[in-house]
C-alpha cells in the first residue's frame, strides 16, 4: 500500500487539469504535497485547507498535469554512452550516408583510435557486403571501426576492429551468433547477435571503459528522461557495470527516478560476462531507495530483420537460409521453464525478449508450464510483444503474462520497412496486436528502448499508438489501423500499466494519496488536441518525489 504523509502540506499545485490515472478521482484541479508524498488532491478549497500557513503555491493556469511517465523497457546507460562518447546518426541513412560519417568522425580521431557508434538502419544488411568492408576502411583511414545497428542485436565492423576483435577465417561462430562470411570465408564485418559481443569486447578494452564514464552516462540519461517526463523505467539488461553506475548515481543523490533492474538469468548473446547467481546473490548490495534489481531477462531469440527472430511461419526465401527458414530460440520449453521457476523462487519476475511469434509461443509454453505446477505467480513479461499468434493474444492474460510493447514500431518507419525485407509483407500488416491483447485482458505497457529508438521521448510512442501513423510523415500510410488505442488506453499504457509490471505501483503510476509526488506539467491539454498534434508535446515541469527535476527552458 502506498505510504500515508502526515501534518500539513509543503507544496500545493492548484488551478490544473490534472489527470490522476485513478479511476475513482481520474480529474482533480489540485493537489497537496508533503516530504515528497501526496497528501492531498481534490477541489482547490479542500487541497488547500491540507496545506500549511507557509507551504509553496503553484499556479498551472489551467495547465494539464498528469504523472510521470514509466517506460518500462530502457536501456538509458548504454544510451547515455553513445549520446557522450560515440557518434551518432539516425538509422534512415543511406550507406553513402554512413560512409560519410565515418569520414568526418575520422577526421577529427589520431590514427589508430576507434570510431565507435550506430545506428545504421537494418535495411542495409543486404549491402553490408567484403566491399561495403573495404569501403569503410578507406573511409575511416584504416582506423577500427565499430558501428551498431538499429536492433542493438548486429554490428558492422572494418578490418582493423576484426583484427582487434580476433576475427579471423579461422574463428568459430559463438554460439547464438553469426560472423558472416562471403563465399570464400571471408569474414564480411557483419556480425550477429552473440557475435557482436567479440568486437564489443575490444572496444571495451581499448577505449579503457571506466565507472566514472558509465556514471557520467547515467547521470545525463536520467536528466534526458526526466526532461521527456520519465520518472520511472525498467532497466533491461542490467550487468554488473549498469549495476555500479546506479549505485554510484544513488549515492551521488542524482537518481531521479525508481528504476527496476532486469539481472540476466543465462548468458546474455549481447553482454557476455556475469550471469545468474553471481549477479542474484548481489540483489541487496545494490537495492537502494530507488533502485530494485529484482527483474531477470532472457533472450529466447533475436531479430526479424536478421533473420535470427523465431518465427512460426518462414522468413521469405534468400541465398543464406533457403526457403523454408523460420530462425531458432535459444533455449528450449522446458530449459525456459526451469530457468522461470528458479527466478519466482528467488522472488525475480523475468523480462523474456520474443521478437518473433515462435518465441511468444515457447515463452507462453514455458509459463504455462511453471503454472501448472506452481499455480499463480508473478508476472513476467514478454518483450516484446510484437508478432503474436492469434490463438496466443488471449494466454497473456489467461497465464498473467506482461506485453512489454517496446520499441514504438506499431506505426509505418524505418525498421518496419527493413522487417519486409525478411518477413512476407502479409504479416508485417499484423505487426503489434495492441488492441486486440488490451481487449483479451493482457497488461499492456510500454517502453521506448531507448537507445534502439533515437529519443527516448514517450510522445511519438503516443501519438503512434492512437493514429498507427507515422509522426513525422516520413513514412506514409498506417500499420494495421484497427489495433490504434483511444488516448486514455494508451497513456495508462505508459504510466500505471508499467508501474504494475514493474512491481512499482505502490509507489508511482497514478496520482494518489500516498504515492510518490511524481507528475508533469505538459504545454498541451492532451485530451484537446488532434491526435496528430500529441508527439510534439512539451514538458514543462518534472516533479520527482515532490522536486522539480527538469523545468523548461532552464
Amino acid at each position: 500500500m502506498p505510504r500515508q504523509s502526515t501534518g500539513s502540506a509543503d507544496l500545493v499545485l492548484r488551478n490544473g487539469a490534472i489527470y490522476t490515472m485513478d479511476a475513482a478521482r481520474p480529474w482533480v484541479e489540485a493537489l497537496a504535497i508533503r516530504d515528497g508524498r501526496l497528501l492531498a488532491l481534490g477541489p482547490e478549497a479542500q487541497v488547500r485547507a491540507a496545506a500549511a500557513p507557509d507551504a509553496r503555491v503553484v499556479d498551472l493556469h489551467g495547465r494539464m498535469a498528469m504523472p510521470g511517465i514509466v517506460d518500462v523497457h530502457s536501456h538509458f546507460v548504454w544510451a547515455g554512452r553513445a549520446e557522450l562518447y560515440e557518434t551518432t546518426f539516425p538509422p534512415i541513412l543511406t550507406l553513402e550516408q554512413v560512409l560519410d560519417q565515418v569520414r568526418q568522425t575520422a577526421a577529427k580521431q589520431p590514427p589508430g583510435a576507434w570510431v565507435v557508434g550506430g545506428i545504421w538502419g537494418s535495411g542495409l544488411i543486404g549491402e553490408l557486403t567484403a566491399q561495403a568492408r573495404l569501403a569503410l576502411d578507406e573511409a575511416a583511414g584504416g582506423r577500427p571501426v565499430m558501428l551498431r545497428d538499429d536492433s542493438h542485436h548486429n554490428r558492422w565492423a572494418s578490418t582493423a576492429a576484426l583484427q582487434q576483435a580476433g576475427i579471423d577465417a579461422s574463428t568459430p561462430n559463438p554460439r547464438n551468433g553469426e560472423i558472416v562470411r562471403d563465399a570464400s570465408g571471408e569474414a564480411t564485418g557483419l556480425l550477429l547477435e552473440s557475435a557482436s559481443a567479440l568486437v564489443e569486447a575490444a572496444v571495451a578494452k581499448a577505449l579503457a571503459a571506466s565507472p566514472q564514464l558509465d556514471f557520467n552516462a547515467a547521470a545525463h540519461a536520467i536528466r534526458r528522461f526526466n526532461a521527456c517526463g520519465v520518472t520511472a523505467t525498467q532497466e533491461a539488461l542490467t550487468t554488473r557495470a549498469v549495476l555500479e553506475a546506479i549505485k554510484s548515481l544513488e549515492g551521488a543523490g542524482q537518481l531521479t527516478a525508481w528504476v527496476v533492474g532486469s539481472l540476466p538469468v543465462v548468458e546474455a548473446p549481447l553482454a557476455p560476462g556475469e550471469w545468474g547467481e553471481t549477479l542474484f546473490a548481489l540483489r541487496d548490495h545494490y537495492r537502494s531507495r530507488h533502485f530494485r534489481p529484482d527483474a531477470g531477462k532472457i533472450f529466447l531469440d533475436g531479430v526479424p530483420t536478421s533473420r535470427t527472430a523465431a518465427m512460426l511461419e518462414p522468413y521469405l526465401p534468400d541465398a543464406a537460409h533457403g526457403c523454408c527458414f523460420r530462425g531458432g530460440t535459444t533455449l528450449t520449453v522446458p530449459q525456459l521453464a526451469r530457468a522461470l521457476a528458479d527466478c519466482e523462487a528467488r522472488g525475480i519476475a523475468v523480462k523474456i525478449h520474443c521478437a518473433g511469434d515462435g518465441a511468444v509461443r515457447s515463452a507462453l509454453d514455458a509459463v504455462e508450464v511453471l503454472r501448472s505446477f506452481n499455480g499463480p505467480g508473478l508476472a513476467h513479461q514478454i518483450a516484446h510483444a510484437s508478432f503474436i499468434a492469434d490463438d496466443d493474444v488471449p494466454r497473456f492474460a489467461a497465464l498473467n503474462v506482461v506485453a512489454d510493447l517496446s520499441p514504438m514500431l506499431w506505426f509505418p518507419g524505418v525498421i518496419v520497412e527493413a522487417i519486409r525485407a525478411a518477413v512476407p509483407s502479409e504479416r508485417v500488416e499484423r505487426f503489434w496486436p495492441n488492441r486486440d491483447l488490451m481487449e483479451a485482458g493482457a497488461l499492456i505497457a510500454a517502453g521506448s528502448d531507448w537507445p534502439v529508438v533515437h529519443d527516448p521521448s514517450p510522445w511519438a510512442g503516443i501519438q503512434g499508438m492512437v493514429t498507427r501513423r507515422d509522426p513525422t510523415g516520413r513514412f506514409p500510410g498506417a500499420l494495421w489501423p484497427e489495433q490504434a488505442l483511444d488516448l486514455a488506453s494508451v497513456l495508462r499504457a505508459y504510466t500505471i500499466n508499467p508501474a504494475r509490471a514493474m512491481g512499482l505501483a505502490d509507489e508511482t503510476g497514478s496520482l494518489e494519496v500516498g504515492k510518490s509526488a511524481d507528475l508533469i506539467v505538459l504545454d498541451r491539454h492532451l485530451f484537446e488536441v488532434p491526435p496528430e498534434e500529441l508527439a510534439a508535446t512539451r514538458v514543462l515541469s518534472t516533479y520527482f518525489e515532490g522536486r522539480v527535476v527538469h523545468e523548461a527552458g532552464s
